[in-house]
C-alpha cells in the first residue's frame, strides 16, 4: 500500500486523450443492461440485500437492445455476467436470457438455448429459468415448450456428467413449481446413453423401476457407479437407524439435502454432515449448530471445525471472502438469529477461529489494479448499525478500508468531518480494532463528502476510484460532489468514478444521472463490493 500522505502521483488507468476519449462517460443501454444483470436495476443505486423481482418494466434498457437487434451481444453479456461471478443477484441473468430466448429474431433464440447450460449450471438455474419464460407467456395463446426448448432442456441434461447428475437431482428435487419430472417430460427428452437414461427413469419412474430394468443387465462401469450412488441414497431415505445413517453420510459424503427431516433431528447426524459441509454452508449454521449442542466447548466436533475454519487451504477451496466471515462472526457473536427464537451462548474457541480466518482471506481478495480512496465520514457517531447484519458502521468502515489497503497497491485512506481531513496510515499488520480505532481520531462536526475528492486535487493525484462512507442520508456541502468530480477529472487528466455508500441509508442518489461514473450504495453487504469492482473495470 502507497502511504496515504505520499506525494507520489499514481498514473491512473482511466488517464484521457485530448479530445476527451477514454472509456465512454454516458450512460447508454448496455452500460443499464450491465448494472440490470448485476444487481438487477437499470439505475445508479444498489441496495444491499434486496431481492425484489425482476420485470419487464425493469429491463427497459434489455428490450431495446432486442429491438436494435444485438441479441447475440446481450446473450454474450449474460454469459460473462453470470460466469465470470460479476452478478450480485443470479435471477436477472436467466431473466434476461428467458427474454432472449422468446424474441422474434431467429439469430437471438438460438445464441440464448445454446447458452442455457453456461448460464444455468445447476437444477434451481434451469428451474427459474423455466419459470420466467413461463411467467413471459401469460396472456399468449402459445405454450412455451417449443422444439427449441425441448432441445435445449434436454441437452441440459444429457450433456451432464452422470454422476455429478444424479447428485444434483436428489439434492435439489423441486423449485419455483417446477421438478425434474416436469422437465424430462414437458422436453421429452431421450437419454444419450445408459448412465441418464437410468438417471431418467429414477426421477420419472422411481427406483422400483430402476431395479427392475437394471438390476440383470451386464451393465458398463459408469451404470454401476450411478447405481451405486442412487441405491445409498434409497437406503438412507428409508432408514431409520441413526448409525447407519451418519455410517451412509460419512462414506458416501450426502448431504442434507438428500437426507428425511427426522434425520436432521440427530445431533450425531449434524456432526456427520459437518465434517464434508462447505465451508460457506457451515459458517452460516454454527449458530444453530451451537443453540443444538452439536457444537460443545472442546469436544472434537467443535476443534475440528474450528481447524477446518481456519485452514488456509480449506479457505482458499471455498474462495471465502473476509467481509463474509466478518458478517458470520458478528452474527454469530451475537447470540441470537434475526427470527425464530434461536439463541445460543457463543463458543470461544470458535470465534478465536474465525477471527483468524477473517485474516487469513484476505489472500482470496483479487486486486483490481486501480487508484483509490477510500474515504470515511466520521461527523458523527459510527456506533450505529448496519441494516440487515449484526456489524457496526465503525467495523464495517474499518473492514472495507482494510480490504482495500491490503489488497490495492494504489489506496489512500481518509477520515473526514467538516473542516477536517486526516490522511490514515492503515498498515498490513493492523488487526480490525487497531483500524477502526484509527478512523475516529478527528472530532465530529457536518458532513462535507467533497473534502476527499479537492484533497486528491490539491496533492496531485490522480484517482480512479473515490469511495467515501458516511453515516447520514443528507450531507451539508460546501459544494456539490459532482461539481467537485469534476474539477479533479479535468485537473488530473483521469476519468475519475465516484462511489457514495451510505452505510445506514434506505436511499440516495448522486445528482447526474448520465454520467456512468457515479453510484449510489445503501446499506453494505458482500454484493456491494462487488458491484465497486464492477464499476472500476468498466464491466458497467
Amino acid at each position: 500500500m502507497e502511504p496515504s500522505g505520499s506525494s507520489t502521483t499514481h498514473q491512473s488507468n482511466h488517464t484521457l486523450n485530448s479530445t476527451g476519449g477514454g472509456c465512454p462517460r454516458e450512460v447508454n443501454d448496455k452500460i443499464r443492461l450491465c448494472r440490470f444483470l448485476c444487481y438487477g436495476s437499470e439505475g445508479d443505486i444498489y441496495t444491499a440485500r434486496e431481492e425484489g423481482g425482476v420485470s419487464l418494466e425493469s429491463a427497459g434498457a434489455l428490450l431495446s437492445l432486442l429491438q436494435e437487434g444485438r441479441g447475440a451481444e446481450v446473450v454474450e453479456e449474460i454469459k460473462r455476467f453470470a460466469q465470470d461471478g460479476r452478478a450480485v443477484r443470479l435471477g436477472p441473468s436467466f431473466f434476461a436470457l428467458a427474454l432472449c430466448s422468446q424474441h422474434s429474431e431467429l439469430k437471438t433464440r438460438q445464441a440464448a438455448f445454446k447458452a442455457l447450460k453456461e448460464v444455468c449450471r445447476d437444477p434451481a438455474h434451469l428451474f427459474s429459468f423455466i419459470q420466467y419464460k413461463k411467467e413471459l407467456k401469460e396472456g399468449m395463446k402459445c405454450g412455451i415448450w417449443g422444439r427449441a426448448l425441448r432441445k435445449a432442456v434436454s441437452d441440459w441434461y444429457n450433456e451432464q456428467d452422470a454422476i455429478s447428475l444424479a447428485a444434483a437431482v436428489t439434492k435439489c428435487k423441486q423449485r419455483e413449481g417446477w421438478s425434474h419430472q416436469d422437465m424430462l417430460r414437458l422436453s421429452h427428452t431421450k437419454p444419450a446413453h445408459e448412465a441418464i437414461a437410468l438417471i431418467s427413469k429414477y426421477v420419472t419412474k422411481g427406483w422400483a423401476e430402476v431395479q427392475g430394468s437394471f438390476a440383470d443387465k451386464e451393465n458398463s462401469e459408469e451404470v454401476i457407479k450411478v447405481l451405486q450412488y442412487l441405491e445409498v441414497v434409497e437406503k438412507v431415505k428409508h432408514s431409520c437407524d441413526e448409525t447407519e445413517v451418519v455410517n451412509l453420510i460419512e462414506e458416501h459424503k450426502l448431504e442434507r439435502e438428500q437426507l428425511l427431516t427426522d434425520h436432521l433431528k440427530s445431533k450425531q447426524v449434524w456432526q456427520a454432515l459437518l465434517k464434508e459441509m462447505p465451508l460457506q454452508s457451515m459458517l452460516r449454521i454454527l449458530g444453530k449448530m451451537t443453540a443444538n449442542k452439536v457444537l460443545e466447548p472442546g469436544s472434537l466436533e467443535t476443534q475440528a471445525v474450528c481447524e477446518r475454519i481456519q485452514s488456509e487451504t480449506a479457505l482458499k477451496k471455498a474462495k471465502i471472502h473476509p467481509f463474509s466471515i466478518l458478517l458470520a462472526s458478528e452474527n454469530y457473536k451475537r447470540g441470537q438469529g434475526y427470527q425464530g427464537k434461536t439463541k445460543w451462548e457463543a463458543d470461544s474457541s470458535i470465534l478465536k477461529a474465525m477471527d483468524s480466518a477473517f485474516y487469513k482471506s484476505f489472500m482470496n481478495v483479487e486486486p483490481v489494479g486501480k487508484c483509490f480512496v477510500v474515504a470515511v465520514d466520521v461527523s458523527t457517531s459510527l456506533s450505529s448499525v448496519v441494516p440487515g447484519t449484526s456489524i457496526s458502521t465503525a467495523v464495517a468502515a474499518a473492514a472495507i478500508t482494510m480490504i482495500f489497503s491490503r489488497t490495492e497497491a494504489h489506496t489512500h485512506v481518509l477520515s473526514y468531518s467538516e473542516g477536517f481531513l486526516v490522511p490514515c496510515s492503515i498498515s498490513a499488520d493492523m488487526s480490525l480494532a487497531q483500524t477502526t480505532v484509527e478512523l475516529v481520531k478527528i472530532p465530529g462536526g457536518s458532513t462535507d463528502c467533497t473534502l476527499p475528492i479537492t484533497w486528491a486535487t490539491e496533492n496531485g493525484k490522480a484517482v480512479d476510484v473515490f469511495l467515501i462512507l458516511t453515516n447520514n442520508p443528507l450531507w451539508t456541502f460546501t459544494a456539490s460532489p459532482v461539481e467537485s468530480l469534476q474539477k479533479h477529472r479535468q485537473k488530473s487528466g483521469a476519468y475519475s468514478k465516484l462511489v457514495m455508500c451510505g452505510l445506514t441509508s434506505i436511499g440516495h442518489a448522486i445528482a447526474d444521472a448520465e454520467d456512468r461514473g457515479l453510484l449510489s450504495i445503501c446499506g453494505f453487504d458482500l454484493g456491494a463490493l462487488s458491484v465497486i469492482r464492477n464499476l472500476a473495470q468498466d464491466l458497467m
